[in-house]
């Protein structure tokens, strides 16, 4: 993916380094960067969980006229940017996986990636013929949450499924390759883009042996408190010659 090279360009710019995993942490240390600079942090984005309020149910209904007392899956579907001749083909699969599994859906909007439009309007078609779905634009982080802790699953590919989630020991079933590669807990099972192995994945993420076994989920991302750690970090950071000037760190046989 196009991220990927952008990403490690950024890591070896940067003279300090919060990783959101322990994997990560050690993939940075890996690429030469000297130990010291780097903190497991967490993703800050879990940070919000604990600061928002998030919608009831009920507040869900009358703003959004979302009724989760039906199980709802919530599926957001983002355009893969090197693979984005395939998005209608692979739209197409997953809106025939939805209309079999019978579950109401919430669909949220992709992002403005190459082809983003055309998955809002055949979303917004699938939408216009099925009475058990709708589409919203943009939620908000109080809705958004509120949604995550009340529906019956999550399917697509957004990074919210991978990092999110497990934090509301939500099942995801994340579609292709967009998440390839990530490190994500077992609340989230892979499948690939044909509508039998979505379906497939929806009937595992429901079922009650499934749901039983993420009792005691931990998000590997963090627990949530990754702003006051990275804070801590930089506070106690000195300003001097060994912060500017980096020194390639050859991992070797030392981790």
């Amino acid at each position: 993916m196009i991220d990927e090279p952008i990403r490690h360009s950024i890591t070896k710019m940067s003279h300090l380094h919060f990783a959101a995993t322990d994997y990560y942490a050690q993939r940075i240390i890996q690429m030469g960067e000297e130990p010291w600079r780097v903190t497991m942090s967490g993703a800050p984005s879990l940070d919000n969980i604990h600061n928002s309020n998030m919608l009831k149910s009920s507040e869900l209904k009358d703003r959004y006229g979302i009724d989760l007392a039906e199980p709802t899956l919530i599926v957001t579907f983002h355009p893969v940017t090197l693979d984005y001749e395939n998005t209608e083909g692979h739209l197409n699969e997953l809106l025939a996986a939805l209309e079999k599994s019978e579950y109401s859906v919430v669909f949220t909007y992709p992002n403005a990636d190459t082809q983003g439009r055309l998955i809002i309007k055949m979303i917004q078609q699938f939408v216009d013929e099925h009475r058990n779905a709708l589409i919203v634009d943009n939620l908000g982080i109080e809705a958004y949450f509120g949604l995550l802790n009340n529906a019956t699953a999550m399917v697509g590919n957004s990074s919210s499924g991978i990092i999110e989630a497990a934090s509301f020991k939500l099942p995801v079933v994340n579609i292709g390759d967009r998440q390839r590669g990530r490190i994500h807990g077992k609340n989230v099972i892979d499948v690939g883009n044909s509508q039998s192995e979505i379906l497939k994945g929806i009937k595992k993420a429901t079922s009650s042996s499934f749901l039983s076994s993420l009792e005691g989920l931990v998000n590997p991302y963090g627990d949530g408190f990754s702003s006051e750690m990275i804070v801590n970090t930089l506070g106690s950071v000195q300003l001097n010659d060994q912060l500017l000037y980096k020194k390639f760190f050859d991992t070797g046989d030392r981790l």
